[in-house]
């Protein structure tokens, strides 16, 4: 099993250089995210000269990558690091550079000789349905075929829900993890409109999400310039909540210290590389709030609750304990951890505590709950008896 956790790495869409992605690579060693677990560097579109060679193989452009792929996957390496490249299924990229329809068996073979950790595959220029289809599962055989574990991040079901629901058995058994809907940007709206898909799809796309395959809900846009500060801390704690890959697209040279401590909290990447590997799902929506939870490992839960109002000021959510579907949790006692905003121990609660959580607009306040001894043991084996993830019932 390739990833037993959601992948965490920094990526750009630009027409960057190599010396730029080395100077990441350093800043990810000398400033604490790889200590934080982002391992990978991606490099996304626009990396690729305009033709393949005399050999009909993939190169990048001669300007921005005068040492070549393989050169810079090595000083990547070098600095205990993975690398990540783009390609896409049909005969262009996005962005119109050669795509690998035809030859996904060569690429594959070209990846793995520069020693590429990483192959995101994307959709664009695909022809028919069938070939969109069976193109993602060729590479898929083609990049098992070289003998070198490269993660496989696919486009695939973004580009079929146009057309009819995905398959999400077969999807999950060629890739990594895959994209269900639309880029995300800069912007609140984009954000609230990917976390809103997912709580309406979340009956079929939580299940197939585990050790092994991940629903993954875009970029993490945090310390760009889109988003404000309580926005920031909504997305983080939303894509810990979703089991999401965590997916970097900023400049790591200029990033705001704030933003550089929430995308560094060990309490949230342990969250969302909790080994237990369940999805959060979306559990109610009360007064403008929507409330999410997902199990952890040790019969513990963590929870979000959103405040999608964008005006005002911050508002009240009155969380009785016992109104949750995980209420066994607190039965007689459960000890309460706030995360977001702020790390704060609420101590011990029981079934009849109420949470009162001051939420500002477009705000999130994220808790984890610990119950007790006997009952987590009992709870854990049952969880780890279960393939597939049983969602409660909307409870608000």
């Amino acid at each position: 099993m390739l990833v037993k956790v959601p992948v965490v790495y920094a990526l750009q869409w630009l027409k960057l250089g190599e010396q730029l992605y080395m100077q990441m690579a350093d800043i990810m060693v000398q400033e604490g995210w790889k200590e934080a677990g982002y391992e990978y560097v991606c490099i996304d579109d626009c990396w690729l000269a305009d033709e393949r060679d005399s050999e009909d193989r993939l190169q990048p452009d001669p300007r921005r990558f005068p040492s070549g792929i393989k050169k810079l996957a090595d000083y990547v390496h070098s600095k205990g690091l993975k690398l990540g490249i783009y390609q896409d299924v049909g005969n262009l990229t996005c962005a119109g550079y050669p795509g690998s329809l035809g030859y996904y068996d060569l690429d594959a073979e070209t990846f793995a000789d520069w020693g590429v950790d990483l192959l995101k595959f994307d959709g664009c220029d695909f022809g028919t349905l069938d070939i969109l289809v069976e193109g993602y599962k060729n590479m898929s055989r083609a990049l098992n075929a070289t003998g070198r574990n490269i993660l496989y991040s696919c486009e695939w079901p973004l580009y079929l829900w146009p057309f009819h629901q995905p398959n999400y058995t077969d999807i999950r058994q060629y890739c990594n993890h895959w994209r269900n809907y639309d880029d995300v940007y800069d912007s609140w709206q984009s954000v609230k409109s990917i976390i809103d898909w997912t709580a309406t799809h979340q009956n079929l796309i939580v299940p197939v999400a585990g050790p092994g395959g991940w629903n993954d809900p875009d970029m993490l846009v945090i310390g760009n310039f889109g988003l404000s500060w309580d926005q920031q801390v909504s997305q983080m704690a939303m894509w810990v909540i979703m089991a999401a890959p965590l997916l970097m697209s900023n400049d790591l040279r200029s990033i705001d210290p704030k933003s550089k401590m929430l995308l560094q909290n060990k309490h949230l990447i342990a969250i969302n590389q909790d080994p237990l590997g369940r999805q959060g799902y979306r559990i109610g929506r009360v007064n403008s709030f929507d409330v999410w939870e997902r199990p952890l490992s040790d019969g513990r839960y963590a929870f979000a609750v959103l405040n999608r109002q964008e005006i005002g000021g911050p508002r009240q959510f009155p969380l009785l304990l016992a109104t949750l579907p995980s209420w066994k949790t607190c039965h007689p006692e459960c000890r309460v951890t706030q995360i977001l905003p702020s790390y704060q121990d609420l101590g011990v609660q029981n079934l009849n505590s109420a949470l009162k959580l001051t939420i500002n607009p477009s705000g999130t306040v994220l808790f984890t709950v610990t119950l007790n001894e006997g009952l987590a043991a009992e709870q854990q084996s049952n969880w780890n008896m279960t393939k597939k993830q049983k969602i409660p019932n909307s409870v608000f």
